[in-house]
């Protein structure tokens, strides 16, 4: 048997090649280790700097959004609020289950949305992506993410609420889609709510929440009562100027403005202009007065239609057809007395009186919504007439409710605001007639309640006094015939005016109730009644009945007749 022995010399040459072949294997593993490392840190870093970048971008939105002050109103109860949501949505050409079975699970959970075939038709759309749910709870998207379809997705943001739904809408506006304000106060807030250096202060309104919910109660009742196409409210602080309540019908939900047609966004109390008839006599009787045209003991011929030219002024029948005093022409709303007024005022005084009382002008308040008022630009002598009782000039009812607030303050006009007024900082405003008139306008209008068409708009305790107006609606080219305005602007207390309430109701009709009758007296006068008792407490109006203003030095001028029914109530 041969017997091999390695020499020594190539024992160490097989020795030397096995240690290199182990250091290149070595430096292999090593390089390939470092390769898979800078690999994974390159992932890992890519990974975070999109999530930081991400999440700054939306830390960053969800902060600018998030900024946007509250609005509350005067006493502190939210109006508007910003929230934080989630969103849920589905990127239709990525869904990889059965859609119909989709469908039907988020139809189980979100059935305010839609029902089967609704959401069937979201999933199967032509897009690349669909929001499902704004706004919703963690427990729902909890519920979808269930569901386990990789195509729907949910993202965090922040959403404007408006936790009082449609309550005072055309007051507080709402947002766009970029988070700007596009109507009502959010407009015109806009900035100061996006102020950081003003985050966490809310903004307090005029609006009080409690009178709001009771005036938008009425109005709508008595929409609906009277089959009324529109309505408007105004209750307004007659110191301050400060609007206590807005309502404009129908309105609109805030939260889903979307759904809301031009009829709904309109601002029917600071946009639409009328004729608002009869409630401007109380305006000519105090111009009357304050010019020094007419003395309080002078009587008015209305034993007859007044003819000037080929148009002829006329009242309503059943009406006293006898020479009336100046208060007797408000309680009976005389447009033949209150004509004749007009025309010993003249032209010159009674357009002066209008535009100090604003007329000419759009309405004096912050918000961008406002029409502009339609005075005539040749005043012929019937224009003087017809307009001393509200026909032929056309003023938004927040015109009028800010000229009774000065017939009956002293006689001061201010602009109207929808920002809450700190104590003794009220505008100083500006005279438009004498105190001592003011006061006569206060007896008066307590009259007009007392005996004549404003009876149905009383609370019991609260000494109301106001005035109806009831005119046909204009249209181009005349007046439409079968509708009218119906209004109702009255102060209380009358002893000591705090507040003006106004109604107004758009088309309404006679019901078998009022025996077919659709003016005021019979359905914006009510409103005001019911208001004024529901909220007088809440603003710190004790009621008392035991308590008047004094007319007793007016009771010689007024032919007492006990047996007189309540008739048109123009």
């Amino acid at each position: 048997m041969t017997v091999i022995v390695a020499r020594p010399a190539q024992q160490r040459r097989n020795a030397t090649q096995r240690h290199a072949l182990v250091a290149t294997s070595h430096m292999r593993l090593m390089m390939l280790l470092m390769l898979f490392a800078a690999a994974v840190t390159l992932v890992i870093g890519r990974l975070v700097m999109l999530g930081v970048m991400s999440g700054g971008e939306a830390e960053a939105r969800v902060a600018a959004l998030a900024a946007r002050g509250d609005i509350v109103d005067r006493n502190g109860a939210p109006m508007a609020r910003t929230i934080d949501a989630w969103t849920i949505a589905v990127h239709p050409k990525q869904i990889i289950g059965d859609k119909m079975e989709i469908a039907s699970r988020l139809a189980a959970l979100m059935p305010d949305r839609g029902d089967q075939a609704w959401f069937y038709g979201q999933l199967t759309r032509p897009v690349s992506f669909v929001y499902l749910q704004r706004r919703a709870s963690p427990a729902l998207v909890e519920q979808v993410n269930a569901i386990g379809e990789p195509a729907l997705v949910f993202a965090r943001e922040t959403q404007r609420l408006y936790p009082q739904s449609t309550m005072a809408s055309h007051a507080l506006g709402f947002l766009s889609t970029d988070g700007h304000g596009m109507s009502g106060m959010e407009r015109v807030l806009d900035e100061r709510l996006l102020d950081p250096t003003k985050a966490g202060q809310p903004v307090a309104l005029s609006i009080d929440v409690r009178v709001q919910a009771a005036l938008e109660s009425e109005l709508s009742r008595a929409m609906n009562t009277f089959s009324a196409r529109g309505a408007g409210g105004i209750v307004l602080d007659v110191a301050t100027g400060e609007v206590i309540s807005m309502v404009s019908l129908p309105t609109f939900n805030p939260n889903r403005v979307g759904m809301a047609g031009s009829e709904e966004l309109r601002n029917i109390t600071t946009q639409s202009v009328f004729e608002l008839g009869s409630t401007f006599k109380p305006i000519t009787v105090a111009t009357a007065i304050d010019t020094g045209t007419v003395t309080l003991n002078r009587k008015f011929d209305a034993t007859h239609p007044l003819k000037v030219g080929g148009f002829t002024i006329h009242d309503e029948r059943g009406d006293p057809q006898r020479w009336l005093s100046m208060p007797e022409t408000l309680i009976y709303s005389s447009n033949i007395a209150t004509a004749r007024i007009a025309d010993e005022i003249g032209p010159q005084k009674m357009q002066a009186m209008f535009r100090k009382l604003g007329f000419d002008t759009k309405p004096d308040i912050e918000l961008r919504e406002k029409g502009r008022p339609l005075m005539p630009t040749y005043w012929a002598r019937t224009t003087t007439m017809t307009t001393a009782y509200g026909h032929g000039i056309a003023v938004t009812p927040l015109h009028l409710a800010s000229a009774y607030a000065a017939l009956v303050n002293g006689g001061i006009w201010r602009p109207a605001t929808l920002m809450k007024v700190a104590p003794g900082q009220a505008p100083v405003g500006r005279r438009v007639i004498s105190e001592q008139t003011s006061a006569r306008m206060r007896q008066m209008l307590r009259l007009i309640v007392l005996r004549g068409t404003g009876r149905k708009g009383e609370a019991p305790g609260y000494r109301v006094g106001g005035k109806t107006g009831t005119a046909e609606a204009a249209v181009a080219g005349g007046y439409d015939h079968s509708r009218n305005v119906a209004t109702f602007a009255a102060a209380f207390p009358m002893d000591a005016p705090r507040y003006v309430v106004l109604a107004m109701l758009d088309s309404p009709k006679g019901t078998k109730e009022t025996g077919g009758w659709k003016t005021a007296a019979w359905n914006a006068a009510p409103v005001v009644g019911r208001t004024i008792s529901r909220v007088g407490a809440m603003l710190g109006v004790v009621p008392d009945e035991r308590q008047d203003i004094d007319v007793s030095d007016l009771m010689p001028l007024i032919w007492q007749d006990p047996t007189r029914k309540l008739a048109s109530g123009n």
